[in-house]
């Protein structure tokens, strides 16, 4: 089992970069100067040390419906056996793009982005439920997203 590694510490001024970015991505090094009293530099340096490190990412967030994948879905998985080997094989389908170890009634929660119901069906029977040490899926379809956020903070 991989050790945890040691919280990273934040100062103010790195948290309040990081709520700026998350307000908006694409703001600039001098205008978050601005809002945290430090140079266009001094940001762009932080910036550079926070992503890095892998304290943060920026990154673009698409909307699936926009870009013609219709159906979403949250897939429950037990797992007879390994279930990490399990989670890493199904973080290589494309189609999947949120995978983490749960405990509870399943092992593994999987996100699904798929362009219909079809696709998904597919994705279940022949690539999902094929995985050596599956035993079951639970499917919950999305039917509306409400709240998608990312911006919840640096404590």
């Amino acid at each position: 089992m991989a050790a945890r590694s040691k919280p990273v510490q934040l100062d103010d001024v790195s948290k309040a970069i990081i709520e700026q970015l998350q307000d908006d991505g694409r703001r600039s090094y001098a205008e978050i100067g601005k809002a945290v009293g430090l140079s266009e530099a001094a940001v762009r340096q932080r910036v550079q040390k926070l992503t890095e490190s892998g304290v943060m990412q920026v990154v673009a967030v698409t909307d699936p419906m926009q870009l013609g994948f219709y159906r979403q879905a949250m897939i429950g998985i037990r797992v007879s056996g390994d279930t990490t080997s399990v989670a890493e094989t199904l973080s290589r389908i494309p189609a999947v793009d949120y995978v983490v170890l749960t405990a509870g009634s399943f092992d593994i929660m999987a996100e699904v982005v798929c362009e219909n119901d079809d696709d998904l069906i597919e994705l279940l029977n022949k690539q999902i439920r094929g995985i050596e040490g599956v035993q079951s899926t639970e499917t919950f379809v999305y039917l509306r997203l409400l709240k998608q956020f990312y911006n919840w903070g640096t404590r």
